[in-house]
């Protein structure tokens, strides 16, 4: 059974409420619901984990490369422009991690522009809304 990691950094806990416009109105629990189904006729398990505080990601991106998850899909919030400690969590882990954003991060105020934490990730999906994470999810589970 492969094991699929999805972590959300600060303030995705707000999704639903947060800047509508930006980030629509659908919620953290319908993103978690909307992936559970993508894959309930697969033998996949999917980890969830969400949190304000950039030492629990990075504690939990640890946690998860010592317990042999198959891929890491993380949206690291606005710790994406600020991180370099969850940068090198990233770099120092042997997990596949696909980098995803719900808005366009190049279409966003300049300092949302640049990613910290991109260089230590396979790739990046930004601007997709909750899609991104789907793709995300498919071609990790593509991956042998």
């Amino acid at each position: 059974m492969k094991k699929i990691a999805i972590l959300n950094g600060p303030n995705l806990n707000r999704l639903g409420k947060r800047e509508p416009d930006v980030y629509g109105d659908e919620t953290l629990a319908d993103l978690e619901a909307m992936l559970r189904a993508d894959v309930a006729n697969q033998e996949v398990e999917l980890i969830f984990f969400q949190s304000n505080h950039e030492g629990a990601l990075i504690d939990k991106i640890a946690e998860l490369d010592d317990s042999n998850v198959d891929g890491l899909i993380f949206n690291p919030g606005a710790f994406t422009h600020t991180s370099v400690a969850l940068h090198d969590a990233l770099k120092s882990a042997s997990l596949t991690n696909i980098e995803v954003h719900i808005s366009n991060i190049y279409q966003r105020e300049e300092f949302r522009q640049h990613s910290l934490t991109a260089p230590a990730s396979l790739g990046v999906i930004s601007g997709l809304g909750f899609n991104g994470y789907r793709l995300a999810l498919r071609h990790l589970l593509a991956m042998s």
